[in-house]
């Protein structure tokens, strides 16, 4: 298990519709509703789920090995820089900088994965 220690954009309350434009840089490899896979694995039921575990995709090791549960916490931890939480992830993308921009994008994928 990973610890995570508390970042910035827990301390505020993120804008689902702002995060909906954070996540179109997202949605080139992702999809929030159940479907077809893309590029990454689909977010559907992100929430409360173990990191490497989405049916039908397959993960880098390291990912799996993970073993995170995403919520609030964990995904800001990730997106904050995702190489820095999962050494030999896959994903291809250096996080998101901007602490607004991460609550931002946590609300919506909160909102809009279930």
């Amino acid at each position: 298990m990973v610890a995570m220690a508390a970042t910035p954009a827990l301390a505020q309350a993120g804008d689902a519709a702002k995060g909906k434009i954070v996540f179109a840089r997202c949605a080139l490899c992702h999809d929030v509703k159940p479907g077809p896979k893309k590029m990454g694995p689909n977010l559907a039921g992100l929430f409360g789920r173990t990191s490497g575990t989405m049916p039908g995709f397959t993960y880098s090791s390291a990912m799996q090995q993970a073993k995170i549960r995403w919520d609030a916490k964990t995904l800001d931890t990730f997106l904050t820089k995702p190489s820095a939480l999962v050494p030999g992830n896959r994903m291809a993308f250096a996080g998101v900088p901007k602490a607004d921009d991460r609550a931002n994008l946590i609300a919506y994928l909160k909102a809009e994965t279930k």
